[in-house]
């Protein structure tokens, strides 16, 4: 489950999980424990909330955060 952080229209950035990458038809995406990229509770979010649905036309762009894999598939460079 990649964890992202959205970059949402007129708000500040939210870090959550998606399970899968939004596709060019889809009008919707859902996030997982969503939280401020800090990890603390969104203000204006129930504290009990776990998923939430944001339309694809209020994001600006979406950053794919590295997953454990992905780090230790990339090494160090030899000099």
């Amino acid at each position: 489950m990649p964890s992202v952080i959205l970059h949402i229209m007129n708000e500040d950035p939210v870090l959550g999980e998606i399970d899968d990458m939004p596709g060019i038809t889809d009008t919707i995406i859902l996030v997982k424990n969503p939280r401020k990229r800090d990890g603390k509770d969104m203000a204006h979010l129930d504290p009990n909330v776990m998923t939430v649905i944001w339309p694809i036309s209020r994001i600006n762009f979406i950053e794919v955060l590295p997953s454990g894999e992905e780090e230790e598939i990339i090494t160090h460079v030899r000099e």
